[in-house]
């Protein structure tokens, strides 16, 4: 672990993820030198504002449930650097991290020579961290890799790749300064990652090429259709050609029955709270269906299906970490993410008294946030993180009295007192059998979180 900690703050060193630049050329150079390893799978690529990370982890555990050795790519982390590099659905070892990089080190040095004396930068964190887990995906090797889009798409590094499918989950209002002031801009961003395929060895028709739609404002989905026409892909879209004909809720989960592109998958039980995660079902369905062929009456077999399903994890994603009172962590970093979170908590659970926990990032709409949430919190505990993108404590609970009020705001500046305080307000005498607590605002915030509660990288 000490030399996986010295790789990371190596990694650190270099330009931070949060900047973009609109050009593939540092990671075309790098996959030259490496020998092309993105080429060496079949890919499904996803892309998205909310519900990427959810999505791919289903996709994943339904293509491992179909005996395929998979890879997967997430970002960011909650706890670890290696949870983004996934091989049959567990976090990469550390020591097959560390090695991984001590080999492609000499192609990123080379690239970044290459790269500054054509007076651009050296490679991104974010640039090294994808192409560590292309070798990895071609080391293992894998028989198809999963592949979650760091930012935007059109010029993410993970779009190296030219996927047999693609998939782009609901577009909203995020990352703004880098991916454009409305949703059709930022829809075409996402878009990018939908390309025109290779023929087929005979030269006559290209190699599948499907895109699958999750839930879209109108903009948005005009925008992602007029790139699939233009690169000739075919399109399937959620409560069109497939979709979630009744989700019912259960015990650590709910129970589905999904339409696909092959027919109705009954019986089908998903251990993930909220209508956006039986979406998020659907879509992921929908993308193994497309991958393998399956189409108007040759559904995939409904067993597999089920099997894939019932093992999906999702950590930070409405993820109980205790009980008495309940606590929740969520990752819902934007108003869009937020909404489905305060959704997903009144529709699957009946708590009389609900305490959040609020931390956000600096660059992302706190009062959107914040005003998502107020129709399902009794009260909020604003907090920071350690993190340096974090936004102050107190600044955040000027936001809040805005929108709730003096009475329903606290402030501790650490998440440990905040969580604790949090709990003390839950564990109100009179509503204590119907009390809970929600830790949310940030991905940071929700992976510190999972640390203070002694949960183990996944």
């Amino acid at each position: 672990m000490l030399r996986l900690a010295q790789v990371e703050a190596e990694l650190d060193q270099r330009w931070l993820e949060t900047k973009i630049d609109p050009t593939f050329r540092r990671m075309s150079y790098m996959m030259d030198l490496m020998g092309q390893p993105q080429n060496s799978f079949p890919a499904i690529h996803v892309a998205g504002t909310n519900g990427k990370t959810s999505t791919t982890r289903m996709i994943e555990s339904l293509l491992r449930a179909f005996h395929r050795r998979t890879g997967r790519t997430t970002s960011p982390h909650l706890q670890l650097v290696t949870e983004r590099i996934a091989i049959d659905g567990k976090p990469i070892h550390p020591r097959d991290f560390v090695r991984i990089y001590e080999e492609i080190k000499p192609y990123m040095e080379m690239t970044d020579a290459w790269s500054e004396a054509e007076g651009g930068p050296k490679m991104s964190k974010f640039e090294a961290l994808v192409a560590l887990a292309y070798a990895g995906f071609a080391d293992a090797p894998v028989d198809v890799a999963v592949v979650e889009v760091g930012l935007g798409g059109r010029w993410d590094a993970t779009n190296v790749i030219n996927a047999a499918v693609s998939v782009i989950t609901p577009v909203g209002m995020d990352h703004v300064d880098r991916l454009g002031n409305t949703i059709g801009e930022i829809a075409g961003e996402k878009a990018g990652i939908i390309k025109a395929r290779p023929a087929s060895e005979d030269g006559t028709e290209p190699e599948g090429n499907v895109v699958i739609v999750g839930k879209q404002e109108p903009e948005a989905m005009n925008v992602i259709l007029q790139q699939a026409v233009d690169v000739d892909a075919a399109v399937a879209r959620l409560n069109m050609e497939f979709g979630v004909v009744e989700s019912a809720i259960a015990v650590g989960g709910q129970q589905l029955t999904l339409k696909g592109l092959g027919g109705e998958y009954t019986d089908i039980f998903l251990p993930l709270s909220g209508a956006h995660q039986a979406d998020n079902a659907a879509v992921a369905l929908a993308a193994v269906e497309a991958f393998f062929g399956a189409s108007a009456g040759r559904p995939l077999d409904i067993d597999t299906v089920r099997e894939g399903f019932a093992q999906v994890q999702s950590p930070g994603r409405l993820e109980r970490l205790r009980s008495a009172p309940t606590v929740f962590i969520d990752a819902a970093h934007n108003p869009h993410g937020a909404a489905a979170l305060g959704a997903a908590l009144d529709r699957d659970f009946e708590f009389r008294r609900l305490i959040g926990v609020i931390g956000v990032l600096c660059d992302k709409d706190a009062r959107g946030i914040l005003e998502s949430l107020e129709p399902y919190l009794h009260e909020i505990v604003c907090t920071q993180t350690a993190s340096e993108r974090a936004l102050d404590a107190y600044d955040l609970a000027e936001y809040a009295r805005e929108i709730y009020g003096d009475e329903r705001v606290h402030v501790q500046e650490d998440l440990a007192g905040a969580v604790e305080l949090a709990i003390e307000l839950a564990e109100d005498t009179d509503v204590q059998s119907g009390s809970g607590v929600v830790i949310t605002g940030s991905i940071v915030t929700a992976g510190d979180a999972r640390t203070l509660f002694g949960k183990e990288p996944a």
